[in-house]
């Protein structure tokens, strides 16, 4: 690893913990400050710490990794994702940052559940909070692997080192300022993944004499490279798109909705979140696809070595941001990889503390708990999740990643279609919210672990369209929801009208 490389990498970690003092410093009233921001989320904030959130390394490795391998035929997912974020935007945001103050000032997910549905055996919030502690848990021990991982293959530095030093910032940051550490934070970080898959993509171009002359290189190679259905099915094309669906039952996503300081910032929220969205997976595409011209022109022993391994393919961005640009320079886009993972890594930490505090310790342990106690826990719970994660880090086992492999649908069919009818429809009670929560998770874990022959079926579609009919049929079956529910429901529809206008 280069000097400069150091020197730029460290300064952008050093730089993050700056925004976790600063955080500290102005969210230290109480756990709502630290768990939601105080819902003074601002449009561009709200924005770019989604797209982070959602984005890990993938966008800058396996993503690129997959362009150069496949060519545009690997397109599908990134419209599949951009789609579902899009729909997420217009149908649950605005309602769902309206219905969290009007349902009792829910600031997580199973509370929200619960005073939706005047649920008073709490098996809603106990649930929906034991599977977010789980797979969030596991989830996050991923993120810091892939931390260990690329200081180790990216940087030629010990596993060890990397996870702690990954480990280490995240953690620092998140817990001295929570919500608003992890909400400019990723900012910052949003910023330099759209700036790094912007500049590359285009001095590529550059290097090789205009977009024309790229192609006609790419297409000398391989014309199947820029066929959009090239080596696609129709199952395999619909499983691809099917990615976007997980965006309505993302607990890390869903509470930058409820984070938002007025519903009239969402619509400039969204034009935000996707126009950075369309920037980032479409110049990470480009990397890919561009890095076949760069490598077929420039060095044909690098490219030999790409075709023939997936691993060797996916360090594509390192390796023209190595070629292309100055070390510093280099090191600084090379830090949008690391912003990607850290930013995933931090917001499914405070997702998973919150559940701890808000909906399990505060519940059945402490009901009077004190604003002080409750912000105590909050940053104790950080701690907890983050030693558990970082454990399971140490020794990574391929049942531990096969697992959060699928935990996107999970949650996704678990949550979405609970979130979506919870918003839309009046009539899903309960009894329907539960049985559709079980169903959907469920199915997907039958999918992935149980021998069948359908297996090129993307899990959340069984699991997503199964949960959802089980909340309509069971709702359907059961007592119509109380007046006073209806009423709730009708306030939010207003208010979302009003700020509509």
């Amino acid at each position: 690893m280069n000097i400069y490389e150091v020197i730029a990498i460290g300064l952008y970690m050093v730089l993050m913990v700056l925004i976790g003092i600063y955080s500290y410093k102005k969210s230290t009233g109480n756990s709502d400050d630290f768990l939601i921001g105080g819902r003074k989320m601002g449009a561009a904030v709200t924005a770019l710490s989604a797209g982070a959130a959602d984005m890990s390394g993938w966008l800058l490795m396996g993503l690129p990794g997959a362009m150069y391998l496949s060519g545009l035929s690997s397109a599908w997912i990134a419209i599949g994702l951009t789609a579902g974020a899009f729909l997420n935007y217009v149908l649950v945001a605005p309602r769902l940052r309206i219905y969290t103050e009007v349902a009792r000032n829910a600031i997580t997910l199973p509370v929200f559940f619960e005073n939706r549905f005047h649920d008073r055996t709490q098996l809603l919030k106990l649930v929906s909070s034991i599977l977010i502690l789980v797979f969030f848990t596991l989830y996050t021990s991923a993120g810091m692997v892939s931390g260990g991982r690329l200081f180790e293959s990216a940087f030629g530095m010990d596993y060890y080192t990397g996870l702690f030093s990954t480990t280490f910032v995240v953690v620092l940051y998140t817990f001295l300022g929570g919500f608003l550490a992890v909400s400019l934070t990723d900012f910052v970080q949003g910023t330099i993944m759209v700036v790094a898959l912007i500049v590359v993509p285009a001095v590529v171009v550059f290097q090789m004499g205009g977009v024309e002359a790229t192609f006609d290189i790419i297409e000398a190679k391989n014309s199947n490279y820029l066929d959009l259905l090239q080596g696609t099915t129709l199952v395999s094309v619909v499983s691809l798109l099917a990615w976007g669906l997980g965006y309505f039952g993302q607990p890390h996503i869903l509470v930058r909705f409820m984070a938002i300081e007025h519903i009239s910032d969402i619509p400039k929220a969204r034009r935000i979140g996707i126009g950075w969205m369309i920037f980032t997976v479409g110049g990470a595409m480009l990397v890919g696809l561009f890095g076949i011209a760069y490598l077929r022109t420039f060095d044909v022993d690098t490219m030999n070595r790409f075709d023939a391994s997936k691993e060797a393919a996916e360090t594509i961005f390192i390796y023209l941001s190595r070629v292309l640009f100055h070390p510093f320079i280099g090191g600084i886009l090379m830090s949008a990889i690391l912003a990607a993972v850290m930013s995933t890594i931090s917001s499914q930490l405070l997702v998973t503390s919150s559940s701890m505090t808000e909906d399990i310790y505060k519940t059945f342990f402490n009901k009077k708990a004190t604003p002080r106690n409750m912000l105590l826990m909050s940053r104790l719970s950080v701690l907890i999740v983050a030693v558990v994660a970082f454990c399971l880090s140490l020794n990574p086992q391929d049942s531990i990643l096969n697992l959060v492999g699928n935990a996107w649908a999970g949650f996704g069919a678990a949550f979405g279609p609970l979130v979506i009818l919870s918003l839309l429809w009046k009539r899903t009670t309960a009894w329907g919210a539960l049985s559709g929560m079980l169903v959907g998770g469920t199915i997907v874990l039958l999918w992935v672990y149980v021998p069948h022959g359908y297996k090129a079926v993307y899990e959340i579609i069984p699991g997503f369209g199964l949960g959802f009919l089980t909340i309509i049929i069971v709702s359907l079956c059961t007592r119509p929801v109380s007046p006073e529910i209806c009423r709730e429901f009708d306030r939010v529809q207003e208010i979302r009208n009003a700020g509509s206008r």
